[in-house]
């Protein structure tokens, strides 16, 4: 076992500190700024009022990632850190993340961090945070956990369906165009987290079964066999037990399980929406 070791990830992995049971873990809030008010996801946080907030407020809205400081603070006095970032391509988390890391070891001598760009966010997260775990349990030396934990990253992957991108639409991060689709005619949108941590819309569906069946392919298609997968969802707990139930139909031996997102992930699913993790290992 990796002894005197800690992982910590950023809130966007809907995880709060303490979370695992085998290892120290910290969660990191990220920020989301509407007008003049900031909600911040920790374990004060109840994503349920900033949804609520959502629905009537009409002005600009932003997030913002952990600032070093933060980081560093996150780090405590661990002898090795495993640092977990949302996507590289929605957040600045993970370049704050290794500046902090790189002062952490000049200051410390002999301690490590490895900071790992998910290029994921909500339960891909997760799927690494409890990898991790178990890859320390099963190892005294963390290189060998760096290399173990970035080939599991070659195996899980993340889909989604929303019923709006209002939020991504206005932190730039989709057209408006794309942006105006969802939502009309009850239509969700189905997506992926890409390669490169990218965020991609790459269905539309009329409604709710057919979006869960699309999600369903995506997983056939990335080559799931059964194993983990996690469901988060924001203020949808029907449509992430229809999901399940579809999942288990197909696999009868997967490992499901449901959680609900925290602020920063409720922010980007808005109301209704569902996020799904899964290995293929």
């Amino acid at each position: 076992m990796l002894v005197n070791c800690k992982i910590v990830a950023d809130s966007s992995a809907d995880m709060l500190s303490g979370a695992l049971a085998r290892l120290p873990f910290a969660s990191v809030p990220m920020t989301i700024t509407t007008g003049d008010r900031d909600w911040v996801d920790n374990e004060k946080a109840e994503p349920v009022q900033l949804v609520e907030f959502l629905r009537s407020y009409k002005g600009k809205s932003t997030s913002a990632c952990p600032g070093t400081d933060n980081w560093r603070k996150a780090f405590g006095d661990a002898q090795y850190v495993f640092c977990i970032t949302i996507t590289s391509g929605l957040s600045g988390a993970y370049n704050a993340a290794c500046i902090a890391a790189r002062e952490y070891e000049a200051d410390y001598p002999g301690r490590r961090v490895c900071v790992i760009d998910s290029l994921s966010a909500g339960p891909e997260l997760t799927l690494i945070a409890e990898k991790l775990e178990e890859l320390c349990a099963l190892s005294d030396d963390f290189d060998t956990v760096v290399k173990a934990i970035a080939e599991y990253q070659k195996h899980t992957h993340l889909t989604f369906a929303l019923k709006s991108l209002r939020n991504f639409v206005n932190n730039g991060r989709v057209s408006p165009a794309v942006g105006a689709m969802a939502g009309l005619l009850g239509i969700r949108i189905v997506g992926v987290a890409s390669e490169v941590g990218q965020l991609q819309p790459t269905a539309k569906c009329r409604n709710e079964r057919k979006a869960i069946s699309e999600m369903i392919g995506v997983m056939k298609e990335r080559g799931f066999k059964g194993g983990k997968a996690l469901i988060h969802h924001c203020c949808n707990e029907e449509m992430a037990q229809k999901l399940k139930d579809a999942i288990r139909e197909a696999w009868a031996d997967a490992k499901i399980c449901i959680d609900k997102t925290r602020v920063l992930c409720s922010y980007y699913a808005d109301d209704g929406g569902v996020l799904l993790g899964f290995e293929t290992v």
